[in-house]
């Protein structure tokens, strides 16, 4: 397999408007079809979404959630561990959180953040995230021998293309809510970021759960790109064909007049 490399990753697709509006909803129709099958055939679905800050990960998240109903639905957006979670397995908290039968689950960063951030700001000591590479393949392979289908993104933007996204977050008042000073704590250590991200994608990208990476200058390109990925892994095995209909609903239905 290929090393992921995120220089590699810098020039997105150009698209127009008109076109992103047509793939955008042919590709949402696919995710709604899709999560039917899951709900009727009882599968599960894993969408983990990892990025730099300011990449992209809640637009593309929305555009998913948008066409997909609700009730079969998680998002969890992942932050700091609280202190009970502190005192438990760091996978604890990501256990409780997996989907249950005919669910799709979507986290906004993930188990990742242990050879992320905690690696990064010290957080975990260098043994503590040197076995998590192996942890959280193990992690994974249980899920995918469960049945359990997982799409892994992440999303890439250029030094320059974060800090334009960055300031359009302090000048507009509305966005204001979106940044902080972990925004700029975590860009001075973007070396660093880049080193640990490169050895996540060399340890983790399995052939039962690989990586994508997408470049993500532009954000509408970044969300085809992103929503292509989640189709092709969520819907992979996934019989699409609409069910007959059961003789004995349909003799009810005629006995009701409805047919």
């Amino acid at each position: 397999m290929a090393k992921l490399r995120l220089g590699d990753f810098e020039t997105p697709e150009a698209i127009s408007g008109k076109d992103y509006e047509a793939r955008l909803a042919t590709l949402q129709q696919q995710l709604e079809l899709i999560q039917a099958a899951y709900i009727v055939q009882g599968h599960r679905g894993i969408v983990a979404v990892e990025g730099w800050d300011a990449a992209g990960k809640g637009g593309l998240i929305k555009r998913l959630m948008a066409p997909l109903d609700p009730r079969f639905l998680d998002v969890w957006s992942i932050g700091a561990p609280t202190d009970i979670e502190r005192g438990e397995h760091y996978l604890e908290r990501f256990w409780r959180r997996l989907p249950d039968r005919r669910e799709i689950t979507v986290f906004d960063r993930t188990w990742y953040g242990r050879v992320l951030v905690e690696r990064v700001d010290g957080f975990a000591t260098d043994a503590q995230w040197g076995r998590a590479y192996d942890e959280i393949n193990q992690f994974e392979a249980l899920q995918a021998s469960d049945g359990v289908r997982i799409v892994k993104l992440f999303l890439h933007i250029t030094q320059g293309e974060q800090d334009e996204r960055l300031k359009e977050r302090l000048e507009v008042p509305w966005k204001r809510w979106k940044t902080g000073l972990d925004d700029y704590h975590n860009r001075s250590k973007r070396a660093d970021y880049v080193q640990a991200y490169h050895d996540m994608f060399d340890r983790t990208s399995t052939k039962i759960a690989p990586w994508t990476v997408i470049a993500a200058d532009d954000k509408k390109a970044a969300r085809l790109a992103g929503l292509a990925a989640v189709v092709a892994g969520l819907g992979a095995g996934v019989d699409l064909t609409f069910p007959d209909i059961d003789p004995a609903l349909k003799k009810a239905a005629k006995k009701a007049g409805v047919l």
